[in-house]
């Protein structure tokens, strides 16, 4: 048998380990003894009462008293302190802010939504909105600030996630190449995570949608912009320049041969989006009746009622959504595909998809809507918050 080398590293260290392993224990498991720490972590027993009273020091952890005996002495059980703290994602879009404010369980606390109908949407007026908004979800919940520990803020933009730098978002005032993590930092005192919302949109499929139990998958966003978040091999693929996903700027020989700009809208987004439905049905089917009130979901669903005119733009949008579907199954193969948006997961969309990939004979894979809907960045803001939580409420020790 070859030796191995095992790294011997300093004793602050392995109890900066050995307490992130305990501390991940006791999250997922809600309450347990610190005999069931002892035989799930594989550390000995002085060990993990070492770190049990180390996380106790830090009100992380608090006993709950004797648990049930099952024929000798009642275990002590502890459990993890969710309440002590909280996380909060936010999601920013063309029309608005959301907001999903959780414990450190990532349960539920609160919601809040602000809408740009005229307000300004400058990088300043919307930093100074999330302060506002922030506040007042803290007092109605009354928590203290200092009680906020993570928020995660997902944008329709290419996202540099080391710098925290925001590229470009064409539907908002002066958002070019906006340092929002740095302009945030002086709003609200905590670690602050940006992201791109179709990444985050994946993560909340993963966390608690429809793709729980994949490791490989793709979401397909068509609503009112166009992209998709990657999921591979256990995590989100952003790209070595964080542009993974940016399938609004696909060149299709069916639409167009410009080249991408990034200051611009992508082609697809002229023809996927809500916007891009809408104005086919003006130009085609709407003549008839100049005066109708109509909308996306409306088309959508007089297309799924069988009215020929919506059904031959839904059929067009299918077709581009299928070679998508295709191009992306040949180069990741991945083991689901969602469709989400209002477009994308609308019933006829899917089943068009499908009818137009039936004669496919590998590579496509399943095809399901995704679960969340609009909600699904708010949550994968959660999960990503989440994952920075170890860190965050112990810090790795200094050199």
């Amino acid at each position: 048998m070859k030796k191995k080398i095992i790294p011997i590293g300093r004793p602050s260290v392995l109890r900066f380990t050995n307490a992130h392993g305990i501390l991940k224990l006791l999250r997922e498991s809600g309450s347990c003894s610190r005999a069931d720490l002892v035989r799930a972590s594989g550390l000995s027993a002085p060990t993990v009462t070492n770190v049990v009273r180390d996380l106790l020091a830090a009100n992380l952890v608090e006993p709950l008293g004797e648990g049930e005996s099952s024929g000798g002495r009642p275990p002590d059980l502890i459990r993890f302190k969710a309440e002590r703290g909280c996380l909060l994602g936010i999601e920013i879009t063309a029309a608005g802010m959301s907001f999903l404010l959780t414990d450190l369980n990532g349960s539920e606390l609160a919601t809040s939504a602000v809408l740009f109908s005229k307000r300004r949407t400058t990088p300043d007026a919307i930093c100074a909105c999330i302060g506002e908004e922030t506040k007042a979800l803290l007092k109605k919940e009354r928590r203290s600030a200092d009680q906020l520990l993570a928020v995660v803020i997902g944008v329709p933009a290419i996202v540099n996630m080391i710098e925290g730098n925001v590229l470009s978002i064409s539907t908002l005032q002066g958002w070019r190449s906006v340092p929002l993590r740095s302009m945030l930092s002086k709003i609200v005192s905590c670690h602050i995570i940006v992201e791109n919302d179709m990444n985050l949109a994946a993560l909340g499929e993963k966390f608690r949608g429809a793709a729980r139990l994949e490791s490989d998958f793709v979401l397909i966003h068509m609503g009112t912009n166009v992209g998709a978040g990657i999921y591979l091999e256990g995590k989100i693929h952003r790209g070595a320049q964080w542009s993974a996903g940016e399938i609004g700027y696909l060149r299709l020989p069916s639409i167009s041969r410009r080249a991408p700009a990034i200051h611009e809208f992508g082609e697809l987004e002229s023809v996927l989006t809500s916007s891009g439905i809408l104005k086919s049905w003006r130009e085609t089917c709407g003549k008839a009746h100049p005066h109708q009130q109509i909308d996306a979901q409306a088309i959508l669903n007089l297309a799924q009622a069988g009215n020929a005119c919506a059904a031959k733009i839904v059929r067009q949008r299918a077709e581009i959504a299928a070679d998508i579907v295709i191009n992306l199954s040949l180069i990741l193969n991945p083991g689901l595909i969602l469709l989400g948006g209002e477009v994308g997961s609308h019933p006829v969309m899917i089943d068009f998809v499908h009818q137009q990939l039936a004669d496919s004979e590998f590579a496509v894979t399943k095809i399901t809507p995704s679960a969340l809907g609009r909600r699904s960045a708010l949550w994968g803001s959660i999960s990503l918050a989440l994952d920075a939580l170890p860190a965050i409420l112990i810090p790795r020790p200094s050199a």
